[in-house]
């Protein structure tokens, strides 16, 4: 694959957003919304729409779009579509699946977590453990690589440990973990490992037998879809729980796992989502599936995205700022902080410039503590699929204007 077949210019025709010149380098709190998701979501409005049956055309519209959701975020998962639950958002995905799972949880019990994650994967864990007397087990990262070390995290494991909470990649600094290394030692101990792959699955091909991981969640926004979060797990697990219902609600997988109707014109603008990123692969002879052509995509992207964030990085340096985004393999989202001036009065020039570019600690609150960064974390620069060379341009530009 070479990155000419990415054509970013074709992707940015369908973000009228993009036309007053706005540079968004905010994706990793959320991407810009394509016309195509946007059309996806008021066509199913506008449809004929009740809830899912078989009877009604607009049951059957439901159900349709419902099992079309499905089956998008299976082939951009790698897994079935009956693996694949939807709820509000990845945070209350996470929380229904600590409820569920600390049930079976002793005094004594112990569950892993790191400095690295959101705290959407630290603390519904850690709440979780308290109700029940388990143990919390804190797994450090290097603040001066940002790496996650897999042995740390064995280190911290014991006959006891029950699971393992760690992100697919950093939202605030990038850092990828080597997640299948992280849950063969989980495994090896008897512990469940659950992956955040909420930044992760916007930068990169995710697969949930690929990780190593027992469940996963993730959100449609931060790859081009609407406000929705996304559960998978294996089979097994899932047949396993038994989560908090209604009485007459369906007691089947993945239904059990979604509490009330559910949002069938999010999960339109999700489908849409999902083949919008597939469309970036060539289609090439003999007709390549979604699932595969997903996986091409994706490729394509962080190639894109990595060649950008190198410009961008080598920029950053040049200007003087101190980059806390360090580790070897990580998605393209900068942490910076500049001796010259606080993170968040640069965010503000950048904003009066065209540039979004925000700053803060992003809810990983206990990953900027840790870098020395305190509660006002810094300055962080996302890259998103239609990021484009003008773009960083007014970026820098920009930078070298507010430092002056």
């Amino acid at each position: 694959m070479h990155e000419d077949t990415y054509d970013v210019a074709a992707l940015r025709a369908h973000f009228p957003q993009l036309a007053d010149g706005t540079a968004y380098f905010d994706g990793p709190g959320g991407t810009q919304t394509p016309d195509v998701v946007a059309d996806a979501v008021r066509d199913a409005l506008l449809a004929p729409l009740s809830n899912r049956g078989a009877l009604t055309q607009a049951a059957r519209n439901a159900d349709a779009l419902t099992v079309a959701a499905r089956e998008a975020m299976g082939d951009l998962l790698g897994v079935g579509p009956d693996q694949v639950a939807f709820g509000r958002s990845a945070t209350e995905l996470t929380f229904q699946l600590a409820r569920t799972l600390s049930q079976s949880w002793a005094p004594g019990d112990e569950v892993v977590v790191t400095r690295l994650d959101h705290d959407a994967n630290i603390r519904p864990w850690v709440l979780a453990a308290e109700a029940v007397g388990a143990v919390v087990r804190w797994v450090p990262f290097d603040p001066a690589t940002g790496e996650l070390d897999p042995a740390d995290v064995a280190a911290a494991l014991g006959p006891r440990t029950r699971l393992v909470a760690v992100t697919g990649a950093s939202n605030l600094i990038g850092t990828m973990p080597d997640l299948p290394a992280v849950a063969a030692a989980a495994h090896t101990a008897g512990a469940l490992v659950h992956v955040d792959a909420v930044h992760l699955a916007a930068h990169s091909p995710v697969d949930l037998a690929a990780t190593g991981a027992d469940s996963l969640v993730c959100s449609p926004y931060k790859f081009l879809g609407p406000h929705c979060g996304v559960l998978t797990a294996t089979p097994d697990l899932l047949e396993s729980l038994r989560p908090d219902k209604l009485l007459p609600s369906s007691d089947a997988v993945p239904e059990r796992f979604e509490l009330g109707t559910l949002p069938y014109e999010l999960l339109a603008g999700t489908t849409a989502a999902v083949d919008l990123l597939a469309s970036l692969a060539p289609a090439g002879p003999g007709g390549a599936d979604r699932r595969e052509r997903l996986r091409t995509a994706m490729h394509l992207v962080e190639q894109h995205e990595d060649r950008l964030r190198a410009r961008i990085e080598q920029g950053l340096l040049d200007l003087g700022l101190t980059v806390r985004s360090r580790a070897a393999r990580r998605t393209p989202t900068l942490l910076a902080t500049s001796d010259q001036r606080p993170a968040a009065d640069l965010a503000v020039a950048l904003a009066d410039a065209g540039v979004n570019a925000p700053a803060g600690h992003f809810y990983a609150l206990e990953a900027s503590r840790w870098l020395g960064l305190g509660d006002d974390g810094g300055l962080r620069v996302g890259v998103a699929p239609y990021t484009d060379d003008g773009d960083v341009d007014r970026l820098l530009d920009a930078l070298a204007d507010a430092l002056r």
